[in-house]
């Protein structure tokens, strides 16, 4: 039987198991959306650290459009400045990550257009049609430079457009163009002068995940049957004066696939070899923002710059305007332009710096998912969850380490979590189905006795029921017992409204109750208007008796809050108001607590001499005039608290005498040295009272009343003792010890 109920556990385990293989890892996409997601952390944790490399980016910032006056896009004779600038400087390639797609509105011609058609000026217009072209001038600026790249942009809507090749392919291995994206079926291209005056011409598109973004950068792209180049790919390629690239893929000779078609493996760029993913991107190892990477766009129109920050660099030009919308999240950096993702892309080439997820990585990861989940289902059928759970956190832990020593030491990018989030889900669904199993269980124990059994002790018997029988232990505990004071008056108010007086009982026993529970308290029973509550079981407590003072001085702040809501609606409703007033009483000791009752209904309670005290003492709390009245136990146990000694008294029906105290604030009162003198002066008094020197007790009752006026029902007490007891004297042989006649 045993070994069926430990088999019903694993089964769901094992199925789980088999579906995550079948499915590639992936059901979904989630364990992919969390690789991703570990992987921006190791970024974010320990970014590329940034290296000198011969990349540099001429940005048309917010600084450069205000400078310039223009509104964007600039006058091409302007952008053709800028151009020449550059390639005097000698930059070793000038990529636009741009696109130029309509004719200069500022070019002569374009601007006679428009005044003959809003004049008729035809002679105006004739005489600005015959100035120098614009869009010529840039073209002209282009071709001489003889390095320059420009871009375009890839849709998905066939627009009819085709972008110019400027650049030839070589493929070893399978046809790369299946392992591209093949979605694009038209473009945005920059003005045909351009591109046929360019030495280069590329596409800016990025693919970025389902979050938007920016993880890597293509450097292929597939339109229609054809391959096309990334801007920073030819940027490389024109630096170097190359006129192709050479893409492998699987099958090629020394790529190792085992037969299947896994994708592209690397892509070559005159002298670089590029290593990519299977979609020909390459996966970019961010570096924080570095202002040394940028130079502002009008330095260079001005003639503001070194020219040895250009000489020998591929400069690309783009923008961080935020009002030119190529702004992108980056795993490190949420605000980064999308120039800046090509221009570290082609540093990590230069710099032979690559962030790789090698062929054998999703293989490892596989044979890392069969032994944890496999594991974890063994330790589930014959070792129990707890090893389980150990073994799968060792396994765990030690896969993110090797995982991070990979990334930190060689840039190698291999999964933990997915694999370790499989086999979190196959012990989730294994122990879920042990879990499941139990509570079953704990439902027919709570059908059998919820009916006649308090629900506190039914879950208690569900979680164990072998402990459905009679008995208790002994625990040191505090008690605390609650009453409303004058309750005959307060119900006077509902006498022909007894649903009325049962809503006020419940919002009165509401909060008094949450203060008990919150901290830590247990609610032994109601008994109409009164609370009876203990600490310290059935869970332990060590500081019970602090928690009891606690909740008895917030319960009347709780009061007061009730009290100030029952005013309002007294007055909405026209009629009086009576108060709520309670006592409370506290006492420690000893106690048994358990299950107590008869063989056919019991209760978890308790029973003992300090128990019944502390009734007594919440009886007290009305004969000496204070809300919170504690027995000499509770004091003891509970130092720090602000408590004044009453009396020393023997409760009805006890014949021992007990030290009472009231109960007056926290222990920020009790360390003022305010308090500590009107107590040295209280217990000074109350000494006096006891050895009958009632000239000295009266001398002190007004400055006491004075200082502590909340006191003042017990200064009359004593006064009016002193008062019988100088006509009636006690004798030589009197104690001191007040005995009580009333509950």
């Amino acid at each position: 039987m045993r070994i069926l109920k430990q088999t019903g556990l694993v089964v769901p385990a094992l199925v789980l198991l088999l579906a995550l293989l079948l499915r590639g890892l992936d059901p979904a996409g989630l364990l992919t959306d969390f690789r991703v997601i570990v992987f921006d952390y190791y970024q974010r944790i320990a970014p590329r650290e940034y290296q000198k490399a011969p990349v540099r980016i001429i940005d048309i910032d917010d600084d450069s459009l205000g400078r310039i006056g223009l509104q964007w896009p600039w006058p091409r004779p302007v952008v053709a400045e800028m151009v020449a600038q550059l390639a005097n400087a000698g930059a070793a390639a000038i990529v636009f990550d741009v696109v130029f797609a309509e004719p200069d509105r500022t070019s002569p011609a374009q601007v006679a257009q428009i005044w003959e058609k809003l004049t008729g000026a035809g002679d105006i217009a004739g005489r600005l049609g015959d100035l120098p072209d614009h869009d010529a001038l840039l073209a002209d600026i282009i071709g001489q430079a003889k390095n320059v790249v420009t871009g375009f942009v890839l849709v998905e809507d066939d627009n009819g457009q085709k972008p110019r090749t400027r650049a030839g392919f070589a493929a070893a291995g399978d046809d790369p163009k299946l392992f591209l994206p093949g979605y694009f079926k038209g473009a945005i291209v920059t003005l045909p002068a351009f591109e046929q005056a360019a030495a280069g011409n590329g596409s800016f598109n990025f693919h970025p995940g389902r979050d938007l973004v920016i993880r890597s950068v293509p450097l292929l792209f597939r339109f229609n049957n054809q391959l096309l180049p990334s801007i920073a790919a030819e940027g490389l390629r024109v630096a170097q004066g190359a006129r192709s690239y050479v893409v492998k893929s699987s099958g090629a000779s020394g790529e190792t696939a085992f037969g299947a078609a896994s994708g592209i493996n690397n892509i070559k760029i005159g002298a670089y070899e590029v290593p990519t993913t299977a979609s020909g991107e390459l996966q970019v190892h961010f570096t924080m923002p570095v202002a040394e990477r940028y130079l502002p766009a009008w330095k260079i129109l001005e003639g503001e710059f070194d020219p040895a920050l250009i000489e020998g660099n591929i400069v690309l030009i783009g923008t961080s305007a935020a009002g030119l919308r190529d702004i992108r999240p980056s795993p490190i950096n949420p605000v980064m332009p999308g120039v800046e993702a090509h221009a570290q892309a082609i540093e990590q080439i230069l710099l032979g710096h690559f962030l790789q997820r090698p062929d054998w990585s999703e293989g490892l990861e596989w044979v890392f998912t069969i032994l944890l989940g496999g594991g974890l289902i063994l330790l589930l059928l014959r070792g129990g969850a707890l090893r389980a759970a150990l073994f799968g956190a060792g396994a765990i832990a030690l896969a993110i380490g090797l995982s991070w020593f990979g990334y930190r030491a060689h840039q190698l990018l291999v999964d933990p979590v997915s694999p370790s989030l499989a086999g979190f889900m196959v012990y989730m669904s294994g122990s879920l189905a042990g879990y499941l199993r139990t509570e079953a269980e704990k439902k027919q124990v709570r059908g059998a006795f919820a009916q006649y059994l308090s629900p506190a002790l039914v879950e208690q018997l569900a979680a164990d029921p072998g402990r459905l029988k009679l008995g208790g232990e002994t625990r040191e505990m505090t008690f605390l017992f609650c009453d409303i004071r004058g309750f005959t008056a307060v119900s006077e108010q509902f006498k022909g409204n007894p649903q009325g007086l049962t809503k006020l009982i419940n919002r009165f026993l509401t909060p008094m109750t949450n203060v008990i529970l919150d901290r830590k308290g247990t609610i032994d029973k109601y008994m109409g208007d009164c609370i009876m509550a203990f600490w310290n079981a059935p869970l332990d407590d060590p500081q019970h008796a602090d928690n009891a003072c606690a909740s008895a001085l917030r319960m009347f702040e709780r009061l007061e809050e009730l009290n100030a809501k029952l005013e309002s609606e007294a007055k909405e409703q026209n009629i009086p108001f009576v108060p709520i007033n309670i006592g409370i009483g506290l006492n420690t000791g000893e106690c048994v607590v358990g299950n107590m009752g008869s063989k056919q209904r019991f209760d978890y309670s308790v029973l003992g001499d300090a128990v019944n005290l502390a009734s007594r003492l919440e009886g007290q709390s009305k004969t000496y005039g204070v809300d919170v009245v504690v027995g000499e136990a509770t004091r003891t146990a509970a130092p720090s608290w602000a408590m004044m000694e009453l009396d020393l008294i023997a409760v009805k029906g006890k014949t021992e005498a007990v030290r009472i105290f009231a109960l007056l604030g926290k222990a920020e009162l009790a360390a003022s040295a305010e308090f500590q003198q009107i107590a040295a002066a209280h217990d000074a008094m109350l000494a006096a009272y006891r050895r009958q020197d009632w000239d000295a007790v009266e001398t002190a009752l007004p400055e006491l009343r004075q200082r502590r006026p909340e006191l003042d029902e017990l200064y009359d007490l004593y006064a009016e003792r002193v008062s019988f007891f100088r006509a009636e004297p006690p004798g030589e042989s009197w104690d001191g010890v007040f005995r009580a006649t009333s509950k």
